[in-house]
């Protein structure tokens, strides 16, 4: 079974986290320590960010 490439970096990940206010919990317990809802406003902040970035290029 193939691994699946994540499409955000780990450092983009990382600045997210802690925009978001739940970095201290990635540091003690990886990424499997935060909460659903967190996981969800990092992938909708992370959209978000994208949107702004592609409406500024056009």
């Amino acid at each position: 079974m193939s691994r699946r490439r994540g499409i955000m970096s780990e450092n983009f990940k990382y600045e997210l986290a802690k925009d978001l206010g739940f970095y201290e919990t990635v540091q003690k317990e990886g990424w499997g320590g935060i909460k659903s809802r967190d996981a969800g406003n990092m992938v909708k902040r992370a959209i978000e960010m994208a949107e702004e970035q592609m409406a500024g290029k056009k």
